[in-house]
């Protein structure tokens, strides 16, 4: 049994659905599954690392077979066994390490190594779940412009040269279908980095009617929307690019997206303040028009 020796080849980024593809190698996975690992896909993984997107939802042609795919993640191998989500030991790209994408897929199965078979991701859900992506991108840039006045010291800044308060103070982010949520901790080193919260709680009606009209402005000027990759295999570096009326905005992502900011609608962004034992945590809460 061979282990795969190079990453994955991902279609996903370009917005493929559909990918021809050979099985390199199967193994048992969680909850009585196989994970089903292909030289190419079109499917896009949950990362451990940083589980914002889901998967992709879909299917695997086998010979005149077609079956569900329940999962896909992404899986790493030293050549000696397969590493699945959350069992990968190592960061994403570590030498001497492949990483490949998982499928994950009811055991018994047709599936072997040196098949050929066929991925397809589900067109509507890969679409709602690339409109809630590209608004979460949008919706935080528009929030570091709304929070700008805020900070009283010097901070690292965000793709349009603002203070970026979304990388600073992000501890999650969940892509939904049609929209996401982040969360924001407030917390000491927050404030001493310079960022001051007085007033915020008092304020997040504005606040989240300020973003709603930022991303509306972009919206509005049907912003493009493309995925840039240094190369086609999963660890290689893809970033979020849209052409914003303030000048082009890149932010690394690994995730699926629209084409336009038009596409996206009508956008409502709304703020709530949590208790995160103890810790003030700002949520912020974004849906696009497609929802309905």
């Amino acid at each position: 049994m061979t282990l795969p020796a190079h990453d994955t080849i991902v279609t996903y980024p370009a917005g493929e659905l559909v990918r021809h593809a050979t099985v390199l190698h199967t193994a048992p996975a969680r909850d009585g599954l196989v994970a089903v690992v292909t030289d190419a896909t079109s499917f896009h993984p949950v990362d451990a690392a940083w589980p914002d997107q889901p998967a992709d939802t879909g299917t695997l042609r086998a010979g005149d077979r077609e079956l569900p795919i329940r999962d896909a993640v992404v899986a790493a191998t030293d050549g000696s066994e397969l590493h699945v989500g959350d069992d990968v030991p190592v960061r994403k790209g570590t030498e001497g390490w492949a990483f490949v994408v998982a499928h994950l897929m009811d055991g018994g199965g047709p599936v072997a190594e040196g098949d050929q078979v066929v991925i397809t991701a589900d067109a509507s859900a890969r679409r709602a779940l690339s409109l809630g992506h590209s608004a979460c991108h949008a919706a935080s840039l528009a929030l570091n412009r709304a929070v700008e006045s805020r900070w009283s010291k010097p901070a690292r800044t965000d793709a349009l040269g603002r203070p970026d308060f979304d990388g600073i103070a992000i501890t999650s982010s969940r892509i939904e279908p049609f929209g996401s949520v982040d969360r924001y901790r407030l917390n000491k080193s927050l404030r001493r980095a310079g960022f001051d919260a007085t007033g915020l709680a008092e304020a997040l009606d504005e606040l989240g009617r300020e973003v709603s009209a930022a991303v509306g402005e972009w919206v509005a000027a049907g912003s493009t929307v493309r995925v840039e990759r240094d190369g086609d295999r999963l660890t290689d570096r893809r970033s979020w690019v849209a052409e914003l009326p303030e000048g082009v905005a890149r932010i690394a992502c690994g995730g699926t997206h629209v084409d336009s900011l038009a596409e996206l609608g009508a956008v409502r962004v709304a703020f709530e303040l949590v208790d995160d034992a103890g810790t003030p945590v700002l949520e912020m809460r974004t849906r696009v028009g497609a929802d309905g």
